[in-house]
C-alpha cells in the first residue's frame, strides 16, 4: 500500500537512435496518462540507450538521479573531427588514421580525473547564452574546461583499414556527472595525432539503473561497430524520406506492447531502491507521519533506531536514524553528496520525502511528497 499515485514513479526507458529524448517520452505519457514527467539526463538524437524518467510526484527526485554516474558504449571514428563532435556535424579537421597501440595509449591517458572542454554544440551556457545557439550563429566562443572523472575505460572492438590503421574503436566508459563522451572522442583522436568524432553512443546505466531492465530494450539492436554504421545508413535514408514527404519526426515505441511494459515496469521509491541509489534511508514512527507531511521541526526521536531497516548487501545501519547505504556507494559514487540525502518512509513503506543531515542530530527538509 502506498500513497503515491499509480502514475508516479521511476520509468526506465530504452531510447532508439534517431529520435530526441523528448519525443521518446510519448509512450510513457500515454501509458501512464500523465503529462508530468522529469528528465534525469537526455541523450543526443543520434544516441540510444537508457533514459531514467521520473513521473508524477517523483519528478522531485529527478535532480538527484541527474548526479549519478553513467556507463556508455561509444564508437569513435578516426580520421575526421566534426564541429559537433559527432557524425552529423560538418567536417572541421582531417588527419591520418592512428595505429592500435596509439589508440590504446590515448584511451588510457584519458582515464582518471581530467580537465575536459565540453562541446560548443551543447546545452551549457556561456555568459548567460546557450553554447549551441552561439555555435549555430557562426560566432566563436571559448568553452571553459572543467574537472570530470573517467572511472574506467576499455576498448571492446576495433575496425581496421589499410592493414594496421584503426578506422573505428568501440570503447566502454564509466564516467562522472557532466562528462561529454563527444569530447572524449575528440581528445582521444588528438592524443593519437589523428582526428576523431563520435559515430555512435549507447547509455548502459545510470547509477544502479540498467538498460536491460528498461521498457523497449528488446527492440534495440546489439551495439557493435557494424550495427552503428548500419544505423547511420538507415537514419540517413529515413531523414531523406521525411524531407521529401515534409513529414515530422516519427514517434518511437508507440505500440501498446511497449506502453504495457512501461505500466508493468514503473518503480515506486522503496527503501531498497533508495539504498541502491546511494541515499540514506529512515523510517518514521507512525505518530509523526503527519508532522513530517506538514513540515514540522525534525528530531531524531521521530525515527526508528538503527536496525529498523533491512540493510542490503550485508551493510549495517548506522547512526541513530536507521540510515542504510549501498555497499557500492563509495566505489561507484552513486549519488551526489556522499549519502547526505536521506529518503524517509512511513509505516506502510510509503515514500514521504527527502531530508538532509546537517550535523549530529541536526536534520532539514529537502522536499515532502504531497498526499
Amino acid at each position: 500500500m502506498t500513497n503515491i499515485p499509480h502514475q508516479s514513479g521511476i520509468v526506465l526507458f530504452a531510447k532508439r537512435p534517431g529520435l530526441t529524448s523528448f519525443s521518446s517520452l510519448f509512450s510513457i505519457k500515454r501509458a501512464l496518462d500523465t503529462k508530468k514527467v522529469g528528465h534525469t539526463g537526455t541523450l543526443d538524437s543520434f544516441a540510444s540507450g537508457l533514459l531514467v524518467v521520473c513521473t508524477g510526484s517523483l519528478t522531485r527526485i529527478a535532480s538527484y538521479i541527474t548526479s549519478f554516474n553513467k556507463i556508455y558504449d561509444a564508437v569513435i571514428e578516426f580520421g575526421v573531427e566534426t564541429d559537433t563532435l559527432e557524425y552529423t556535424g560538418k567536417i572541421a579537421k582531417t588527419a591520418p588514421l592512428p595505429k592500435k597501440d596509439d589508440v590504446l595509449s590515448a584511451i588510457k591517458h584519458y582515464t582518471g580525473g581530467i580537465l575536459q572542454t565540453p562541446p560548443l554544440f551543447s546545452a551549457l551556457h556561456i555568459n548567460g547564452e546557450r553554447a549551441s545557439d552561439i555555435a549555430r550563429s557562426g560566432r566563436s566562443a571559448e568553452m571553459p574546461s572543467r574537472p570530470v572523472t573517467v572511472y574506467a575505460s576499455e576498448a571492446k572492438e576495433f575496425l581496421f583499414e589499410a592493414g594496421d590503421r584503426v578506422k573505428a574503436v568501440r570503447v566502454r566508459f564509466s564516467v562522472s556527472k557532466g562528462t561529454y563522451i563527444r569530447s572524449l572522442a575528440r581528445d582521444i583522436g588528438s592524443c593519437c595525432k589523428s582526428a576523431a568524432h563520435l559515430a555512435g553512443l549507447r547509455r548502459l546505466s545510470v547509477g544502479s539503473f540498467r538498460l536491460e531492465d528498461a521498457a523497449g530494450f528488446s527492440s534495440l539492436a546489439p551495439f557493435t561497430i557494424q550495427s552503428v554504421y548500419q544505423t547511420i545508413s538507415d537514419m540517413q535514408k529515413t531523414q531523406s524520406a521525411l524531407c521529401k514527404a515534409d513529414a515530422s519526426e516519427h514517434t518511437p515505441h508507440s505500440g501498446e506492447d511497449v506502453q504495457s511494459e512501461v505500466r508493468e515496469k514503473i518503480q515506486t521509491m522503496t527503501a531498497l531502491l533508495a539504498a541502491e541509489c546511494g541515499f540514506g534511508t529512515a523510517h518514521i514512527f507512525p505518530e509523526y507521519e503527519d508532522d513530517f507531511k506538514h513540515g514540522r521541526p525534525l528530531a531524531s526521536s521521530m525515527f526508528e533506531k538503527a536496525g529498523g531497516v533491512c540493510a542490503p548487501n550485508g551493510t549495517d545501519a548506522v547512526s541513530d536514524m536507521s540510515f542504510v547505504y549501498s555497499a557500492d556507494t563509495l566505489n561507484n559514487f552513486c549519488a551526489a553528496g556522499g549519502g547526505k540525502s536521506i529518503a524517509v518512509f512511513g509505516k506502510h513503506g510509503n515514500f514521504l520525502g527527502m531530508i538532509s543531515r546537517n550535523g549530529e542530530n541536526a536534520y532539514s527538509y529537502e522536499f515532502v511528497i504531497p498526499d
